[in-house]
């Protein structure tokens, strides 16, 4: 489909005729008009700075940016996409106190959550707004998009200041804020008619205090909007006003009211295309034992010893990042050939490392980059200026992770060792946010199985569950190790692992493993600088999502036609990575790939696991899967994979 078909076709599903078609009606006015929302607001009988200030804002709204140039407009207001035209539309078809929206990080929540807001205030509903931030910085950010629609938000409040000033309509706070004093955010709730807006709710239940805290702060709310962009928590703490109910296994899980996932983005072209480019590697280090050990990053070993490769890979003191990092900075130069001010970010785990990195990509680019260590205003000052300018790269400890707009962020380096799936989403919604069609976003990272296995899972979507599943063996249960202010710290992932088995690295060499997207694997690995590396690093940055399917597979087809018949570097013909290890590791690598693809279909098919496996069974024959041999688990996991790339 051409952009033009697209946005054509856009429009004609979200384009709306009179106020009689409009499921939000608005009185007349004199001239028979649909009346806009500041006519609406000088109608009714506010007093007159009240009313000035109300139609200001309200006819700000209507400036606010549009997604792209010729989206249809949502009654009377600024353009706006198609899904926060129907959030915007089932919100108001029933208006109730609570209403949960889970839109994919990039789509838009702040547009959509500042749009509802101008429209409380134009009917009246509401008179003041409390927006709940898990940053200082997201605090500034919300402040900062709030005046560009007329919206006045004080993001310096204090609790110890105890009102907010008369010339505010509202406040910026952090869920910390509310958790250590609840009773201040209690008072200025029910002084008014307040909307409060929850962003990223799932970190109300970062702790019990902050949850306590939230529920008796916004208890008396008129009424309450949760964002959320993520998948939601990988523990089992409730999160304040949202709703749970049992799913078909009777694991009670969220409710959202409007949910808007990546896989539609991506076909709305909200969002952009990822190409996760995973390197491996031979690492070697040092117990505390002062035995050394080694192991290939991405090898199928235990728990603890991929976590110290991983640890000994991401140190600066080898070789591993200095040619990632190098890679990283290649494929900007070549994304930067079509986005001339396209940024790269990379995400550090601690503030020496992230200094080291800062080192490497300094002496790599000749220009030192940007670097954020901290939640501070100047830390805010520092991100704002990389956003607004056109320099390579920023470096950052955590902070950058969530909820922070830099559009021109196109390439990543996953350098922290931080794995659970509600933290690896919020990275790579850094990168996702789309300006234009055709931009593509490229994602550095370690070749390890639990990363490898949420890239390729990019697109399912995750409820919260209260409830932990007997079997639970999936990655998806493992509780944050730390709250969300500390966690934008200091990353602590595996550090409880460290403490028992504390190591030096001694070396680390990378070595291009593959690329991941859109559920496929393409790449046969090869050393850094080599023309399989260069294959996928120069692909353009502008491209469809089916240009750059397209062009992976014809690069894949390249490289087999390349290596058919080459030797290995000891002279022995190459090995099918079967012959390299035991059966039963094979097997259960399989089984994995297997359950991921049968819970992908199972959300977009809304088909029970069992009756997909029956199916499965009776198009490919063979026993049941643990009874199942390798080339009957690998039948059924090609007959799903062309089901889900069909369907793209």
């Amino acid at each position: 489909m051409s952009a033009a078909e697209y946005e054509n076709q856009q429009q004609a599903a979200t384009l709306w005729g009179d106020a009689s078609s409009n499921p939000i009606e608005r009185p007349a006015t004199a001239d028979g008009h649909a009346a806009r929302p500041h006519d609406e607001a000088a109608a009714r009988p506010h007093d007159e700075a009240a009313a000035q200030a109300e139609a200001a804002g309200n006819a700000a709204a209507e400036h606010l940016s549009p997604a792209f140039p010729d989206r249809a407009a949502w009654g009377t207001a600024s353009k706006l996409r198609a899904w926060q035209v129907e959030a915007l539309t089932k919100y108001f078809e029933t208006e109730p106190r609570d209403f949960l929206a889970a839109a994919t990080p990039g789509a838009g929540k702040t547009t959509f959550a500042l749009r509802l807001a101008t429209e409380l205030l134009a009917r009246g509903t509401v008179d003041r707004i409390v927006v709940v931030a898990p940053t200082e910085h997201l605090k500034r950010q919300w402040a900062d998009s709030a005046d560009r629609v007329g919206i006045r938000i004080d993001p310096m409040f204090k609790n110890g200041d105890g009102m907010f000033g008369r010339h505010y309509q509202g406040v910026a706070i952090t869920y910390a804020q509310v958790g250590m004093n609840p009773e201040v955010h209690q008072r200025i709730t029910a002084g008014g008619k307040t909307l409060v807006i929850l962003d990223e709710v799932h970190h109300g239940g970062d702790a019990l205090t902050w949850g306590d805290g939230i529920r008796e702060a916004f208890s008396k709310a008129t009424r309450r909007l949760s964002l959320s962009g993520t998948p939601f928590r990988s523990d089992t703490a409730p999160i304040p006003f949202v709703q749970y109910a049992p799913d078909e296994q009777g694991i009670r899980t969220s409710i959202s009211d409007y949910n808007y996932g990546y896989g539609r983005a991506l076909k709305d072209g909200v969002v952009r295309p990822v190409l996760f480019m995973a390197y491996a590697g031979q690492m070697r280090w040092k117990t505390r034992m002062g035995d050394e050990m080694s192991a290939s990053l991405g090898e199928q070993v235990t728990k603890d010893i991929t976590a110290q490769a991983w640890r000994t890979a991401l140190s600066p003191d080898g070789e591993w990042m200095p040619a990632v990092l190098t890679a990283a900075d290649k494929r900007l130069t070549e994304v930067r050939r079509g986005v001339p001010d396209a940024g790269g970010l990379v995400i550090a785990t601690d503030t020496t490392t992230a200094r080291a990195y800062a080192r490497m990509l300094t002496q790599i680019t000749g220009e030192r980059p940007t670097v954020v260590l901290s939640d501070e205003a100047a830390a805010s000052e520092r991100i704002g200026a990389f956003a607004e300018g056109d320099s390579r790269w920023m470096v950052a400890v955590r902070m950058v992770s969530e909820g922070v707009d830099v559009p021109r962020l196109c390439v990543g380096v996953y350098a922290t060792s931080a794995s659970t799936p509600l933290f690896f989403a919020q990275v790579i919604g850094r990168f996702v946010r789309a300006r234009r069609r055709g931009e593509t976003a490229s994602v550095f990272l370690p070749s390890v199985p639990g990363l490898m296995a949420l890239a390729a899972s990019l697109e399912l979507e995750r409820d919260h569950a209260l409830d932990r599943p007997k079997d639970a063996d999936d990655g998806m249960y493992n509780p944050e190790d730390a709250m969300v202010a500390e966690a934008n710290r200091e990353d602590r992932a595996s550090e409880s692992l460290l403490e028992v088995q504390p190591f030096e690295a001694l070396d680390s060499q990378a070595s291009f493993d593959r690329v991941l997207y859109d559920g496929g694997e393409f790449g046969s690995g090869g050393e850094v600088g080599s023309l399989e590396e260069l294959d996928f690093i120069g692909i353009p940055g502008l491209l469809e999502p089916d240009q750059v399917r397209d062009l992976l597979r014809a690069r894949q087809a390249s490289q087999a036609k390349r290596s058919k018949g080459r030797p290995a570097k000891d002279g022995m013909p190459r090995a099918t990575p079967d012959e390299s290890r035991p059966m039963y590791m094979t097997l259960k690598e399989q089984r994995t790939e297997l359950a991921r693809l049968v819970s992908i279909w199972s959300r977009h098919s809304n088909e029970p696991h069992g009756a997909i496996h029956a199916e499965l069974r009776r198009i490919s024959g063979g026993p049941a899967v643990a009874q199942a041999s390798v080339e009957q688990i690998q039948k059924r996991i090609d007959v799903l994979r062309s089901r889900i790339g069909g369907r793209r």
